[in-house]
């Protein structure tokens, strides 16, 4: 009766793997954009959801920052 139940961060990246297969240009496409701009997801891909949420802390505070400074 037990099942071995996939971790989400395996799963996401087991389907990420089988997306690159399928799609070789869109891969190459998301590499040239992501090289430029990063991603959200790769910043916080290794953090559980405390560390996302003081990423997300931490972002908040920085415009709250810019904009008290900026007047």
């Amino acid at each position: 009766m037990t099942e071995d139940k996939e971790a989400p961060e395996r799963s996401r990246e087991r389907l990420r793997q089988e997306e690159l297969k399928g799609n070789p240009t869109g891969n190459m496409n998301d590499s040239f954009t992501r090289a430029q701009t990063g991603s959200f997801a790769d910043l916080t891909g290794g953090l559980g959801w405390k560390g996302t949420g003081i990423v997300i802390l931490v972002i908040i505070v920085g415009f709250i920052i810019a904009a008290l400074l900026i007047k």
